[in-house]
Parts: structure tokens; sequence; C-alpha cells
């Protein structure tokens, strides 16, 4: 009887919080359970977790036809021991046949399913067989779109077309970029310790980490350099400067200290609604002294009228610009849980757009490749108000090249991303960044 390795049982028991509650994979990747392995078991066990969860509906279509009864309901221990199997004998040729199939008969007997191992064991050996025999054909092109589902897959066609949704599919599937916000010049620093870094692609105060551990570093740990994705910290960016800015949506906060170093003699009143995120936004923050209020409130209910000179509305949203960084969206979101994203994201929009004062801006954002969360909710709110109008990036952008803070290049790519109505969209693939959407609003009176 083979051992299940700790690697192995740290991703099986992951996978199983996620399937059985709403947990996220970043969040228990992060734990400490995860940390206390050497670093070879977290690699591998990140790698199985998101691979997994990237590939599982693929999966799924790989293994029903070999069931018995391929309409089975299997027990939920059951079908991720053979996803995990699966996956490793799909995606990971370095891993033997032997070990991928054996650890999983013996995760499903540890589980409590011994009865079912046997089977786990037939179905992994006939997709072995067949996945050996696949690979003396000629190699066929891989369909990314068979990773997500297919609604989603539609209407990215009929939104950006066949290409740009093949682009999409694949960076779904891809282990992100870590990209990083430099705290001052500490490059060479990071190198002494063993991090390497590239040039940022839009910003030139991004960097992405090529090799090495840079959480590890001290440098890190003393908060000279963030991580924080290269769109992310775009939308910050492209806020305007101002005296009075509110940022109705702020943790995790990384958007806020962005605001708080282009703005050094602002106040900054950061809101967020769950007092578990504003406990770690305050300490996110504190590094920032009484530059920054931290305030629990729902963004949605601010009553305060033209008090401020800048909103930024970084709104919950689905998430589906982030499905290489949270491949679970995918199993959980909806088509019908758009509509309703839309509702929350009109209430918080309206209540920037009546903070602001005449003169002001607000600049929306998500990292939603979807128009019922993106232009829709835009045009919604303005379609109510005389008093404010849509704001073309273009000359922001401008700005910001000529400020030093956009690269020329990553300026230009931009321009060529905004909309017939002057917004701006990253789409995953054609940036190496998250997807997100930006548009910015100006109150006129």
């Amino acid at each position: 009887m083979s051992e299940v390795s700790r690697a192995r049982r740290a991703a099986f028991a992951i996978l199983k919080t996620i399937e059985k509650s709403n947990g996220h994979s970043d969040d228990l990747l992060r734990s400490r359970q995860v940390e206390a392995l050497s670093q070879s078991d977290r690699n591998l066990t990140t790698a199985l977790v998101l691979g997994v969860l990237r590939w599982q509906i693929d999966l799924d279509q790989r293994i029903r036809p070999l069931l018995k009864h391929p309409n089975a309901k299997l027990d939920a221990e059951v079908l991720i021991a053979l996803r995990l199997g699966a996956f490793q004998l799909l995606h990971m040729d370095r891993i033997p046949a032997h070990a991928a199939i054996g650890e999983s008969v013996e995760i499903a007997k540890t589980a409590g399913h011994r009865f079912a191992s046997g089977m786990v064991n037939a179905v992994l050996r006939k997709l072995a067989a067949s996945r050996a025999e696949a690979k003396e054909e000629a190699p066929e092109e891989e369909d990314w779109r068979r990773a997500f589902p297919a609604w989603m897959v539609e209407r990215w066609s009929a939104n950006y077309g066949e290409e740009a949704t093949q682009a999409i599919c694949r960076h779904g599937q891809s282990q992100p970029n870590i990209s990083v916000r430099m705290v001052g010049d500490a490059e060479a620093e990071l190198a002494a310790q063993g991090v390497i870094l590239s040039p940022g692609q839009l910003l030139t105060a991004a960097r992405h980490v090529v090799s090495g551990d840079i959480t590890e570093t001290t440098t890190f740990r003393e908060g000279r350099v963030r991580l924080q994705d290269e769109g992310s910290q775009l939308v910050a960016e492209l806020a305007p400067r101002g005296g009075t800015i509110l940022d109705c949506c702020a943790a995790p906060g990384g958007k806020t200290l962005i605001l708080a170093e282009r703005n050094s003699g602002a106040r900054i009143v950061a809101c967020e609604s769950s007092p578990q995120r504003l406990a770690q936004l305050r300490e996110r923050l504190a590094v920032l002294g009484d530059r920054v209020e931290c305030r629990l409130a729902d963004a949605t209910s601010l009553e305060e009228d033209a008090a401020y000179d800048v909103a930024l509305v970084d709104v919950p949203c689905s998430g589906t610009g982030t499905l290489g960084r949270n491949p679970e969206i995918r199993h959980r979101l909806r088509s019908e849980d758009l509509p309703r994203q839309a509702e929350r994201q009109c209430a918080i929009l309206r209540a920037a757009v009546r903070a602001v004062r005449p003169g002001g801006h607000v600049v929306y954002s998500t990292c939603s490749l979807e128009p019922e969360e993106n232009e829709q909710v835009v045009s919604a709110v303005l379609s109510e108000r005389e008093n404010a109008r849509l704001i073309p990036l273009q000359l922001r952008i401008e700005e910001l090249r000529s400020g030093g803070i956009l690269t020329p290049s990553g300026a230009s790519r931009l321009l060529q991303s905004i909309t017939a109505e002057g917004s701006l969209r990253l789409l995953p693939g054609t940036f190496e960044s998250d997807g997100f959407f930006i548009a910015m609003i100006e109150k006129i009176g």
C-alpha cells in the first residue's frame, strides 16, 4: 500500500474545501498548513490545486465516459481523487503514471471510500492507456476553450471575437505573472537576495518577478516592494489628482496606497463594508498614519454630497478578468448572477457621483470582462443624471506618458484598447495583466 504524499494530501484537502464551500484557492494556498510544507511540496500543492481547478471541466468530460455508469453521482471525495489523478496523467509529464494512479487510489481509501478505490484505479488506468496512445499520434493544437463554461466562451466570442477569446482562455489556463509595485529603488537589493525582476509592460513603477521568492525578502517584509497586478496599479494611476479623495471599496488597499503616493497632501477616506477586511485594510495602511481615514461603510449608502475632488470606485464584480488567478470563479458564476452584480454596482457608482463636487471626477473600474458590469453600469447611471458625463481616457493616458508614469510602449498599447465610448478595456492575453474595465466620469454641475 503506497502512502499519499504531503503535497497531494494538502491539495486534496484544499480542493475538498473549495468543492464543499465558498473557499478561495488564493487564501487556502497561503494557509498555515501549506506554509508548513517544504518549498518543493508547496510548489506541487499549488500546481495540483490550480491545475485541477483550471482544467476541471475538461477533466470531468474525460472521466465520465470511462465510468461504468457515466451519469452516476459521485461523492465529492471520489470525484476529487479522480480529478487529481487525471490532471497529473494529462498535464504533468514528469510525474510517473503509477504515482498519479496509486496515490489517487489511496486518497479515495483514506477519505473513507475504500469501496470506490477499485473504480478510481480502473478509470485512471484507462485514461493513462488512452493518453499513451494519443502521444503516438500527431499532437492536436490545444483548444483552451474546453476548460471554460460554454456560456462564458459564447459571450466572449460574441463580444470580442474568436481570436481574442482564445487569448482570454489561454491566459486563464496559465500561471499569472507575479507583478510588483516598486517603492523607491530596491532592485539591486532584491537581486542580492536572489530575486530577479524585469520591467513592467505598462508602468514605470511596475516590475515582473523573473525568478526568486520575493515574499521571503526583507525588502518585501519592510514594505518597499508590494505584490500588485499591473492592471490593478493602472486603475489607481488613472485617477486624477485631488485634495480630497474617496476610495469607495478600498480593501485590500493596494490602490489606496498608490492614491496616497500620488497625492501627498490629500485627505483620503477609504471605505470597506466588511469588519474583517477593514481591520486588514487598517493594518496595511498604518504606514500612512492619519493621512487616511479607514471607515466601516457600505458604499451604496454613502450620503456625502459634493465632498470630494476624486472618487475611486473599484467595485466588487464577477472577476471574470482574473480566471487565471482565481480559477474557481468559472465553476461558481452563473450568467444570471451578472444582473444582480450590476444592480449593486450601479448603486455604488450613483453614491460616488453624488459624493464628488462639480468639476470632480469618478474613476469606475472592475476586473470583469462582462458588459453588464462595465459599459452598461456606466450608461445606466449617466442616463439618470444630467450633471455627469463620460470623459474619454486618451488625454489622461497621454498625461501619464508625458509624466513618466506610463512607459511609451505601454501608453501606445493602452490607446489601442480604448473603447468606442472612450473607456479602457484590458483583455487577458492581450495584456499580461488581469482583465480590467476602467471609465472616467466628470461631474459638471
